[in-house]
């Protein structure tokens, strides 16, 4: 197995860390503390510079928030300073894992994202009469720090950029411990309570360490099950198969091997049932002739427009920010038979500004 040394002199390069900044900024420009960071742009990254080179750089606090994505999430944001060192990290570190990804690995990956996962699903489905659907319970509280730096070192032959590795890892301990339901593994005892585990949703770091933690459920369900049509988006993962005997043995072994991750999948949330009865897959229904949209997506849709049009009256918000929330929402329903659908629900006219922003 190859290992990877002399990688942190790369991740604290001027050159590095300019490219990873303007990763961090994508879409946060108008951000205050954004703002701040590129004003002073040379002087921030050379004292990032600094602070990499001589291993004294310490993550900050996070900043927690809400949102409703279907079920309640806890998001949290990393200082600035601190995305940026996540993306020049993940710019050294991710070509590694991204040669050893499995191709059927849609989350948080150049060229792929949900619309691909959609079409993939819908070509299994076409192909197969039955499926396994399944997610993992509490997936980011759950990640278990001294398996995922395991995982990472089996590549990483590079003490300081582990050094730094740990320092993110650890940032994110106990961040989840108030909403976190203890699961417990055989031969566990008191202490695997206090086992140190947790990823902060929201960072870089997370997104790419948690395919690099479910990467060992891609290898085995390939690799050991060799199930030949298999996919995953984040902790959702799917199996097709002829019949149903096979996928209901296929759990089984995944539970058993889910063990060794110290994780487990929803009992409530796994099933294996016919495609022809549609997948919920992404905000949509997939079948194998077509694919709808998610009625709570179209109600979502239908609160936010009818909201919009009234902040447009009031001159809170502009015609273009309008066409810009509704084109990015044609684009996302235009990968399911909805043509019917956008045209009733796009019907009311667009109102007059009482006042110009």
């Amino acid at each position: 197995m190859k290992t990877f040394k002399n990688l942190y002199p790369q991740i604290y390069t001027f050159a590095n860390l300019e490219r990873a900044f303007r990763k961090a900024r994508r879409g946060k420009r108008h951000k205050p503390n954004v703002a701040a960071f590129e004003c002073n742009l040379d002087i921030e990254l050379l004292s990032l510079m600094d602070d990499l080179a001589g291993e004294s750089y310490r993550p900050g606090g996070y900043r927690h928030f809400h949102i409703y994505d279907g079920k309640p999430r806890r998001i949290s944001a990393a200082p600035f300073r601190d995305r940026v060192v996540h993306h020049a990290l993940c710019n050294v570190i991710e070509p590694i894992w991204e040669a050893r990804f499995i191709h059927d690995s849609y989350a948080c990956r150049p060229g792929k994202g949900t619309h691909a996962a959609l079409d993939r699903c819908t070509h299994f489905a076409r192909r197969y009469p039955y499926v396994l659907q399944a997610d993992i319970v509490q997936f980011f509280p759950s990640v278990d720090h001294e398996i995922l730096h395991n995982l990472l070192a089996r590549y990483l032959a590079c003490p300081p950029t582990m050094r730094l590795v740990d320092k993110i890892i650890d940032s994110g301990r106990g961040i989840h411990a108030a909403r976190y339901q203890m699961q417990w593994f055989p031969g566990d005892d008191l202490l695997a309570a206090a086992r140190p585990r947790g990823l902060p949703i929201g960072n870089q770091t997370s997104q790419f360490w948690a395919n690099v933690y479910l990467h060992e459920l891609d290898r085995f369900v390939k690799q050991e099950l060799r199930c030949p049509a298999y996919l995953r988006y984040c902790d959702d993962f799917m199996l097709f198969a002829p019949d149903k005997p096979t996928l209901h043995r296929w759990r089984q072994e995944i539970e058993v091997f889910l063990t060794t991750l110290r994780l487990k999948i929803h009992t409530c949330k796994t099933s294996v049932h016919p495609v022809a009865n549609g997948i919920p897959f992404l905000g949509f229904i997939v079948y194998p002739t077509h694919r709808r949209l998610k009625r709570s997506n179209g109600v979502a849709f239908q609160r936010r427009y009818k909201r919009q049009r009234r902040q447009l009256a009031h001159g809170t918000l502009s015609y273009r920010q309008l066409d810009q929330s509704v084109q990015a929402w044609i684009a996302h329903a235009a990968h399911g038979d909805t043509w019917g659908l956008r045209c009733s629900l796009l019907r009311p006219p667009i109102p007059k500004r009482r006042s110009a922003l």
